[in-house]
């Protein structure tokens, strides 16, 4: 474990591109070989606007990524955070807990906070109006969105008082997680459902990517799926049954434009018009 972090701790820029890159590449394949939905579409036309969007993201966490290690490196020179008052344990429950507590202000509470505060969830609807949810999905995420995110794990990194090396090991899974939980694959359902148990699983996070209530406020998760479970927030739908997209922004064309997407924070906000008989 020491390597592990030690790694982690001056992880090349290289090395992290690659992870996103080789996980987009590999899924991209899975997803042609054992597709969980067989989508009418111009996959590369699809893709355009999210990789777009996963560009803006990379430029906004590069911009700030000073902040985090500042603020690791703080924590850790001050012996600050919640993980640094506990009484002294292994390294691997040191990293783990600091793993496990990052995802919950990090990608849990941020997540549940845009869909609880308007003004945060019309900035989130951007991830959720993609019809057509596939690998490229994941970093779909508006400019403002990418800022938020990065303030809730600013917070994280704080309260926690995790170094540098843990908070790499941290945003590296959550990039390999985000990427296998959206991705357009059939993982064999048994599988699934023991991974649900302890992390997010694919068919466990489209179902809140559903474009009806409640399905759409629920399994918030990003890599552990403990939050869900512990708070309440864990629903459960049969594949076949999940229909992408939102309900109140249902205009597949306009939802796969740039522009548009740019500015539907700033668009009129409808509330939700139909609520999933969960009996269907």
């Amino acid at each position: 474990m020491e390597a592990i972090l030690t790694y982690f701790e001056t992880i090349p820029s290289l090395h992290r591109s690659l992870i996103l890159v080789g996980g987009i590449t590999l899924f991209w394949i899975l997803e042609g070989a054992l597709p969980l939905f067989r989508f009418k579409y111009h996959k590369w036309k699809h893709a355009v606007p999210n990789i777009f969007f996963t560009l803006t993201t990379i430029v906004i966490n590069f911009a700030l990524a000073f902040l985090l290690l500042m603020s690791a490196d703080w924590v850790r020179d001050n012996n600050f955070g919640i993980i640094n008052w506990l009484p002294e344990m292994p390294l691997w429950l040191y990293v783990v807990l600091g793993v496990m507590l990052l995802d919950f202000f990090g990608a849990y509470l941020a997540h549940y906070t845009e869909h609880k505060i308007k003004p945060l969830w019309m900035v989130h609807l951007v991830h959720h109006t993609d019809h057509n949810v596939d690998i490229t999905t994941g970093n779909r995420h508006h400019p403002l969105e990418s800022l938020v995110r990065f303030i809730f794990t600013l917070i994280g990194v704080f309260v926690v008082g995790t170094p540098i090396g843990i908070v790499m090991i941290y945003q590296s899974l959550s990039v390999v997680f985000t990427q296998l939980t959206h991705a357009n694959i059939r993982m064999p359902r048994k599988l699934d459902k023991i991974m649900s148990y302890i992390f997010v699983s694919p068919d466990m996070h489209k179902i809140h990517h559903h474009y009806v209530l409640p399905y759409t406020d629920s399994n918030y998760g990003n890599i552990f799926s403990i939050w869900d479970r512990m708070f309440g927030t864990y629903m459960n739908l049969e594949r076949e049954k999940v229909v992408y997209g939102v309900d109140v922004f249902p205009d597949e064309v306009a939802n796969g434009k740039i522009g548009n997407l740019l500015t539907q924070p700033f668009q009129k906000y409808q509330k939700p018009t139909v609520k999933f008989n969960k009996s269907n």
